[in-house]
């Protein structure tokens, strides 16, 4: 079981008026987020888009809120694999300040071709690197290519 921990201060710009996170740049962050997963990994994202023409879009996103972050907390954005499939890859986030929980979300990626944007297997040196990292729990899985 792998679980990948980015810190990061929350930015002037990543809030509204009142100080307080904007969740339109909650998603934002976390797409930095999968970035730095997927390098972690050993996939950085321009060898993937602009050399092997993979692309990983989120095909569904869920997100729950539980507490308010405000201008300059210190948050981390922990993420781990749920379920490695076929052409997707299933990810659970969470996201904590100091005084614990602020949000969590689940999210799925699908491999894509960036040549013709259709899905497409995950190739065998990703998923295998996807697969050691596949958080066990009940329901996670790995589905066979």
């Amino acid at each position: 079981m792998t679980t990948f921990s980015f810190a990061r201060e929350l930015r002037f710009g990543d809030c509204d008026p009142s100080g307080i996170a904007y969740f339109p740049s909650y998603l934002n962050i976390l797409n930095g987020v999968v970035e730095e997963f997927w390098a972690d990994i050993g996939f950085p994202w321009p060898e993937l888009i602009t050399v092997r023409k993979i692309g990983t879009p989120t095909v569904h996103l869920s997100c729950d809120f539980s507490r308010p972050s405000l201008f300059g907390d210190r948050l981390t954005f922990s993420l781990r694999i749920g379920k490695v499939g076929r052409a997707s890859l299933h990810l659970a986030h969470v996201v904590s300040g100091a005084d614990g929980m602020r949000w969590k979300a689940r999210q799925i990626l699908a491999a894509t071709s960036l040549v013709d944007h259709h899905a497409i297997p995950w190739p065998d040196d990703i998923r295998a690197a996807l697969v050691r990292h596949l958080h066990a729990e009940e329901g996670a899985e790995a589905v066979p290519s």
